[in-house]
């Protein structure tokens, strides 16, 4: 167990880190933070940025020797970054672990051993693998790169075989997955913290709506039975399990309109579908992940008020301004949280805010009434 006045390495200086880092030196912990960017959000609030490369040897080893664990916060760290630093100190998640989730064939296929279901899927190493698509899958499919891509980037929608050659070629013909669309009632997540004595806790479940392959907004309570529920915990329980994980995971699952709940993704690390926590529950995921990876009790996951989490992409600043942030201030049970971020872009993740009420439907009229007056003034 380590106590605070420990240091925690954090791989990674995105606003993931941050939000880590921030949990981490309330509870009284020194954080130093790996990060090329200079102007990184997580590098801002740390005791320490290393301004590095995460394959840079001398940076890497310095990490090393001054932490006493090291953790991430997203999963295309090299693993053989993650194995040269656990010869210094403890690294949580393990590189094994993380390697499952740097590539959709090799996770989907993982997904398979634990006995669960993932979206029918075929692995597309050449234009030769996609002739037998037709026997495997029905059409329209997306074809997704199995590694490196994230928030709707290196994926097509295709209606064919010959439309799905045409794309594996628009992606230089990398290795790719060529996975089935289905019918969504709706997608839901499960944020977990397992310890290293294997024991895992859930967060309650939440439901996502994503615009152009981005999540928008999550809403907690999901709006699924208790079975159903009980059902996406205990399947995201299994994969921490049989991966061995210790830290905080988000899995992310496809609801059928047939009721069928499917494996989409993983992702080894704190989840923006888990933000709501910051504001809606007893623990936040990021001070879950200090728990964890110190080897501390668990905090308590227990949902205090119904919530929904709204993102803010670089598309609501105007040119050269900001969004008007009163529309926030004006909603005495809104929370907003920015992330430090030097220039706004279409796409990016600038922020977020969370909105508590009585229900979740009064949460989301209030939220999604903000986000509408702050469309308005980046028009």
């Amino acid at each position: 167990m380590l106590q605070p006045g420990a240091t925690i390495g954090m791989l990674g200086g995105g606003q993931l880190g941050r939000m880590f880092t921030i949990a981490a030196r309330t509870l009284g912990y020194r954080v130093i933070v790996l990060e090329p960017d200079p102007q990184s959000p997580a590098g801002q609030l740390a005791d320490q940025h290393i301004q590095a490369a995460y394959d840079d040897a001398q940076a890497l080893q310095h990490l090393g020797q001054a932490c006493d664990v090291i953790t991430t916060e997203f999963e295309n760290i090299p693993a053989q970054t993650l194995k040269l630093l656990s010869t210094y100190c403890p690294v949580h998640p393990s590189a094994e672990a993380v390697q499952v989730a740097q590539d959709r064939i090799v996770e989907k296929t993982f997904v398979r051993s634990c006995g669960l279901s993932p979206v029918p899927f075929i692995p597309v190493r050449s234009l030769a693998d996609l002739q037998q698509a037709e026997t495997q899958i029905q059409f329209p499919a997306i074809l997704k790169t199995a590694r490196l891509g994230y928030d709707g980037k290196g994926q097509i929608t295709v209606n064919s075989i010959p439309e799905a050659e045409a794309a594996f070629k628009q992606l230089n013909q990398v290795d790719c997955v060529l996975e089935q669309r289905v019918e969504l009632e709706r997608e839901i997540s499960v944020v977990l913290g397992r310890n290293q004595h294997g024991e895992v806790h859930c967060f309650p479940v939440a439901e996502n709506e994503h615009r152009k392959g981005i999540l928008h907004q999550t809403t907690v309570p999901a709006r699924i039975s208790a079975e159903l529920e009980q059902q996406a915990k205990q399947a995201a329980t299994t994969i921490a399990t049989q991966l061995n994980f210790i830290g905080v995971m988000a899995v992310e699952f496809f609801v059928t309109k047939s009721g069928e709940l499917l494996v989409n993704e993983m992702a080894p690390r704190t989840h923006n579908s888990g933000h709501y926590t910051l504001d809606a529950c007893v623990t936040s995921q990021f001070e879950q992940q200090v728990r964890m990876v110190c080897d501390l009790p668990f905090g308590a996951t227990r949902l205090v008020s119904p919530v929904v989490m709204i993102n803010l992409l670089g598309d609501l600043w105007p040119e050269g301004g900001q969004p008007d942030w009163l529309q926030v201030f004006n909603e005495p049970e809104t929370k907003l949280h920015l992330y430090g971020k030097a220039s706004a872009r279409k796409g990016r993740k600038m922020g977020h805010y969370c909105t508590l009420a009585a229900t979740a439907d009064e949460a989301s009229i209030k939220a999604n009434a903000i986000f509408q007056q702050l469309e308005r003034v980046s028009e």
